[in-house]
C-alpha cells in the first residue's frame, strides 16, 4: 500500500480494517469515473460504487450509490431527514471532503459530513468505491464501508 496514501485508505488500515487496494490508468477524457473503474477492473456496476456529494436542506450530504444507477435526490433527502435535496457545487465538495471530483471516498473526508449507502450495496460480501483519487479503487466488506463511515443505508438509487 505504500504510495498509494490517501486518507482513505490511511483509515482503512489505522482502523485494521480488511481491504484490497485496485489501480487502473484513468484516461483524463473520461467523465464517467465509475463506469470507467467498472470497465478497468472487470467488475459488475452493480459491484461498484460512486460517491457523490449533494446538499440536504443546505448541509453537505453523501450519497453512495451503484455505478450503474443515479443518485435519487429525494431519496437522500428523505433518508438524511431532510426535505430538499440538490447535487452538492464541486468546489464546495471538493473543499469539504478533501478530494478532487472523481476521487472522492466515502472514507477520510477533511469535514465530517453523513453519509448515506445504498442499500443495495449489502447484498454483495464486497464492494468497490473510490480509494481517494482518479483510477483508485478500494474492495471492502459493505458492513465494514457502513460502520467506518457511520453511514445510514437507505435505497437512494434510482
Amino acid at each position: 500500500m505504500a504510495g498509494k496514501g490517501t486518507p482513505a485508505i490511511a483509515l482503512l488500515v489505522k482502523k485494521k480494517v480488511a481491504h484490497q487496494v485496485h489501480e487502473y490508468d484513468h484516461d483524463p477524457r473520461s467523465a464517467s469515473f465509475g463506469q470507467e473503474a467498472s470497465e478497468l477492473l472487470g467488475l459488475p456496476a452493480e459491484r461498484v460504487f460512486k460517491t457523490l456529494v449533494a446538499e440536504v436542506d443546505g448541509n453537505l450530504t453523501i450519497g453512495v450509490v451503484p455505478v450503474a444507477g443515479q443518485l435519487d435526490l429525494k431519496a437522500l433527502a428523505q433518508a438524511s431527514n431532510g426535505k430538499k435535496a440538490k447535487m452538492a457545487d464541486i468546489a464546495a465538495a471538493e473543499r469539504a471532503t478533501g478530494y478532487v471530483a472523481g476521487g472522492i471516498s466515502p472514507l477520510g473526508h477533511r469535514k465530517r459530513l453523513p453519509v448515506v449507502v445504498d442499500s443495495s450495496a449489502q447484498q454483495f460480501d464486497s464492494i468497490f468505491c473510490s480509494g481517494g483519487r482518479r483510477g483508485l479503487e478500494i474492495e471492502v466488506a459493505p458492513a465494514d464501508l457502513i460502520a467506518l463511515a457511520k453511514a445510514t443505508v437507505a435505497a437512494i438509487s434510482a
